[in-house]
């Protein structure tokens, strides 16, 4: 029995450790900023406060979108990079690395120009139903906070290929002082220069351009394992290109779907039948519910999205020593950790809930309805998230990206949008509102969990990969 637990020390304790607890420090920093900038945005003056929340999270949303395209890359580009390192083949870890770089930043570019040009109509085809108020912000907000796109994406870029080489502090730092800054910014151009919610996008905007000039310039160090110069003349090695792109597109594929069906959802609870006359005014009480509860239930989500990132280096690494029962402990121990991280992050934020929720200026019905919406959500995550996220991080690590997308497109679409559908919007006799979007969510995790445990059970994971070599004594 010692014989086999010396066996495998690709990662030790400390290492583990060291790996994750940066990761996990830069998601709660990364994640908890939209409830600051919730909290910030609700109380800007001469508004009822539930306006600019709303247009802001919705906004945020479609931000989400882009940003889970650029991280589905990121993804493929850690995972083939992890695989490499693991396998001790450095000169094809680093061809991937500059060819992720490129194309990431080429891609972002476009959308960047898309967003541009079509920002009232992306708005109205999600959000049509809203008020003229909140769509109002709602332009101004996504007019500014698109230019940040080609940062985020050279940011995601460098950040998973530091990781790739356990050099997650650095991505932490990077986190931390861009936190600080938008934090500061916010406040500043907020609440002293008074410009609402275009000094929230400016705020962020400007936050945005320290980490992926940090990052690069700690990537193109040379005494990293994986160096990158920044001023190389960049080449499209096609090869290399395709090997990333075949994670990388059904990782962009399912992230978009999934994204797409939390856009859609919001839609279900735009509808006119949840106004309410407050101050002698209409507010969309179940559309601010549901922005203050998913703002907190995010910072619930903390360690478990930084254990499940850690998972790609992890099991990336395992993967490409080519020893399946090493790929296997790994597994099992990732997942241990991801259950016990995400229990502890829920029952403290949980326990926080009803003293953050305070911090929002948004209606006193608003609050109450989100209160509700956050225990029912709370209530579930507790044992849904680490198979239904955690389990799906270790399948990417594999290479295992087809079944993925297949699984989270299908569950989105009858659990997410179908029976969120129908409960929320007027084919039932009672309209639950935002309920009925937290009954969906809870659904899709049940299900994907399920769906992906038994994916893992059955061991036809092990052919995803062509680094798992079979097993010999």
């Amino acid at each position: 029995m010692e014989r086999v637990r010396n066996r495998w020390t690709l990662f030790t304790a400390k290492a583990l450790i060291l790996l994750i607890v940066p990761i996990v420090v830069e998601s709660a920093l990364n994640m908890s900023l939209g409830f600051f900038d919730g909290i910030m945005v609700s109380h800007i003056k001469g508004t009822s406060g539930d306006a600019p929340l709303t247009a802001v999270n919705y906004v945020d949303q479609i931000s989400n979108l882009i940003i889970q395209l650029f991280s589905a890359f990121g993804v493929g580009g850690a995972v083939i990079t992890s695989q490499y390192i693991g396998a001790k083949n450095i000169d094809d870890a680093n061809k991937s690395a500059k060819q992720l770089i490129i194309l990431m930043f080429l891609f972002s570019l476009v959308i960047m120009g898309l967003s541009l040009i079509f920002n009232h109509q992306i708005i109205n085809l999600f959000f049509g139903e809203l008020d003229e108020i909140t769509l109002n912000f709602a332009y101004q907000y996504f007019y500014v906070t698109a230019l940040s796109y080609p940062l985020l994406s050279i940011f995601y870029a460098c950040a998973a290929l530091l990781r790739a080489q356990r050099k997650s502090l650095n991505t932490m730092t990077s986190a931390f002082f861009s936190f600080i800054l938008n934090i500061g910014l916010n406040a500043l151009f907020i609440y002293v220069f008074e410009l609402g919610v275009i000094g929230a996008a400016l705020g962020t905007l400007i936050a945005r351009i320290f980490p992926p000039v940090f990052l690069t310039y700690l990537l193109s160090k040379k005494g990293n394992l994986i160096s990158v110069k920044i001023f190389e003349k960049p080449k499209i090695d096609l090869q290399m290109t395709k090997k990333i792109a075949k994670l990388a597109i059904p990782g962009g594929i399912e992230n978009t779907f999934f994204q797409l069906g939390k856009i859609l959802v919001l839609s279900f609870i735009s509808l006119k039948c949840y106004n309410l006359i407050i101050n002698g005014q209409a507010v969309n009480v179940h559309s601010s519910a549901n922005s203050v509860a998913m703002s907190i239930n995010t910072l619930g989500c903390i360690v478990g999205n930084g254990i499940n990132t850690s998972m790609l280096t992890v099991i990336g690494q395992a993967v490409g020593t080519g020893i399946l029962a090493q790929v296997k402990h790994y597994m099992k121990k990732m997942l241990a950790i991801s259950y016990i991280g995400n229990a502890l992050s829920i029952a403290v934020f949980w326990s926080l809930s009803p003293l953050l929720m305070k911090l929002y200026g948004v209606s006193k019905e608003a609050l109450e309805i989100g209160r509700g919406c956050l225990n029912l959500c709370f209530a579930f995550q507790l044992f849904t998230y680490p198979m239904s996220f955690g389990a799906c991080s270790m399948l990417k690590a594999n290479s295992d990206v087809k079944y993925v997308m297949v699984v989270s497109i299908i569950s989105m679409l009858l659990m997410r949008v179908g029976l969120c559908f129908i409960l929320t919007t007027d084919l039932l006799p009672i309209q639950i509102g935002a309920y009925g979007l937290w009954w969906g969510m809870i659904a899709d995790w049940i299900l994907r969990g399920i769906l992906f445990g038994v994916r893992l059970l059955s061991g036809k994971w092990q052919k995803a990969s062509g680094l798992i070599k079979e097993e010999t004594e």
